[in-house]
């Protein structure tokens, strides 16, 4: 809570107060001028001193009145933009992860926290500055006032305050776990429904509707159990609040009565306190709903503050190494993902020259992605060294590492917008003919010609307006159009025929002859014409080599090339 505090602009907040003082001021002293009024002016007959409380009356609402308008205006100002901001920082903070911070989280609870619990802290600054203090000034400037017109009475008040700080206390203390678990409920609430937006056609083919539903289900029910459960323990702070200060409005008309029939108190006296009991009660009122927002807010400030202060476990070096073209080297490099007892990749040591490619092929689980995962460092090595140009990547700037490296990932992924802008993601100066280049090479100007807007036409969500090899082809010449030293194709030809496949293959080859090409795939006619080919069983480097050397010598590899149908054209 403090550092959420110390991140407010204090000369917008000490602004805020003061209206709000303002407002409770004016508010707190009309009931003893109304007092004064009564007891000496209409009691009195004294039709001068009712004009002059009245006026006064009438030019304290009108100030309590500019302190009314101007406190929620800025609190809602600060509040908004403090939200902005905090979102803007975890947005920032999840981007500087690697895939060690995305795996420790998950993608639901980041979405979560960066728009539900963000949502909740605002709620609570905003709230917090309009009525957090507003309560105890209203509390104690009511006894205040009201000890100053009758100390007797103002000992009712007194008494009251232990018995609401208890029900405050036990009530928050029962309401706050409950939050906490409401918003965990919300992490799995959105997992499940992201799981059933992304996964709707695997659910629809196996005809699990009703299991997916059911399972949703079960959790929407604790979610509502222990909103329910919450709802009810906060719903008994105001019957409480009512209670007690009926019970002391009576109080005071009783000693009230009794005071006036003996001659030691004026009825002036008794509507000032009477008004001042109200005020209370508005103001416990208020604090009801400070208090509803307090315990999600805390929890929501830890959630926050849990991805804001996660520590990065890779870092760019505090005296880094400019990068040098050159070759790509892995020496002995060991690698396993955090918690894991087994090693993903052991012992891998190759080396790729400038203008060469290496193609790495092997079973599904044997540490492909893995490796490549390793040149882009989105993981670090666990032993050896994995190296660009003689030069550690690990004391390369992850900028410098990021900018020499082009990437098309094993998932095709394209952002919703246009054709021209998903281009641009790699290189932001690119002119249309350099779009219309990278697309030829990818063989996919023919298909984008052909859409009625060209580079124009709208992208949707995840490219759903493409099929499989269309987005595949986008996505490598988006990756061609970058200016790189190191392009990696992470199994992005996996939905080409295999015409277009050679097709691509083969301009690429024109394209990238001074650089370093890592191709990952499956089909052996896609890694045959590599310089070099690298094949992994079970996380281990067992074959190295072109394709004619390892079909000759290395017997997994000769097993992977029998094992497809046309091993006789490979032959």
């Amino acid at each position: 809570m403090i550092r959420i505090i110390k991140r407010l602009p204090a000369d917008r907040v000490t602004a805020a107060i003061a209206f709000l003082l303002l407002q409770v001021f004016c508010a707190i002293y009309l009931p003893y001028l109304a007092a004064d009024m009564v007891n000496n002016g209409v009691v009195k007959g004294n039709i001068a001193h009712i004009w002059q409380q009245g006026g006064l009356m009438i030019a304290l609402t009108m100030l309590g009145l500019v302190g009314q308008v101007l406190n929620p205006y800025i609190s809602a100002k600060i509040a908004f933009n403090f939200a902005s901001e905090l979102r803007s920082d975890i947005y920032q903070k999840i981007l500087s992860f690697s895939k060690n911070e995305f795996d420790k989280f998950g993608t639901a609870t980041l979405i979560t926290r960066n728009t539900n619990d963000v949502t909740q802290v605002q709620s609570l600054v905003e709230t917090g500055l309009k009525f957090l203090i507003v309560s105890p000034l209203y509390l104690i400037g009511g006894i205040g006032m009201t000890y100053r017109l009758s100390p007797k009475l103002s000992l009712i008040f007194i008494a009251v305050i232990p018995f609401l700080t208890i029900g405050s206390v036990v009530i928050y203390k029962f309401a706050n776990p409950l939050y906490g678990k409401m918003q965990k409920l919300l992490d799995r609430l959105n997992l499940f429904f992201r799981e059933g937006l992304t996964g709707v056609k695997v659910i629809r083919a196996f005809r699990k509707e009703e299991e997916d539903f059911i399972k949703y289900l079960d959790t929407n029910g604790d979610y509502t159990k222990t909103a329910i459960a919450a709802g009810t323990i906060m719903s008994f702070f105001m019957p409480l609040i009512t209670l007690l200060l009926n019970l002391t409005t009576i109080m005071i008309m009783w000693i009230g009565a009794g005071s006036i029939a003996a001659g030691t108190m004026e009825v002036g006296t008794i509507m000032a306190a009477i008004s001042y009991s109200a005020q209370i009660l508005l103001g416990f009122g208020i604090l009801t709903s400070v208090i509803l927002v307090i315990p999600r807010g805390q929890v929501s400030i830890q959630r926050i503050y849990e991805v804001l202060d996660m520590p990065l476990s890779i870092k760019d070096p505090e005296k880094p190494e400019v990068v040098r073209k050159g070759g790509l080297q892995f020496e002995t490099v060991d690698f396993r993902y955090p918690g894991a007892k087994k090693k993903t990749l052991e012992d891998i040591s190759f080396t790729v020259q400038e203008g060469q490619t290496l193609a790495i092929i092997g079973s599904t689980g044997d540490g492909k992605t893995s490796l490549v995962n390793l040149i882009t460092r989105l993981y670090d090595v666990e032993k050896g060294v994995v190296k660009i140009g003689g030069i550690d990547i690990r004391k390369i700037r992850q900028e410098e590492v990021h900018d020499i490296v082009s990437f098309v990932p094993q998932k095709s992924t394209l952002f919703i917008g246009s054709i021209r802008e998903n281009m641009l993601v790699a290189k932001p100066d690119a002119t249309d003919e350099e779009i219309w280049a990278a697309l030829e090479i990818a063989c996919a100007s023919e298909f984008v010609s052909n859409l009625e807007n060209g580079l124009d036409s709208v992208v949707e969500k995840n490219g759903g307006n493409f099929s499989g090899g269309q987005k595949q082809r986008l996505c490598i010449a988006r990756t061609l159009l970058k200016n790189a030293h190191i392009y990696i194709f992470d199994d992005s030809f996996s939905a080409l025929d295999f015409k277009t496949d050679a097709a691509v293959r083969s301009s690429m080859k024109k394209k990238l002859s001074k650089a370093i090409t890592v191709i990952v795939a499956q089909r052996v006619n896609t890694v045959m014409n590599a310089d070099l080919v690298a094949v992994l069983d079970n996380g281990r480097l067992v074959g190295l080599g072109t394709h004619e050397k390892l079909l000759a010598s290395n017997p997994i590899y000769k097993e992977i090339v029998n094992s497809q149908t046309y091993k006789e054209e490979i032959a």
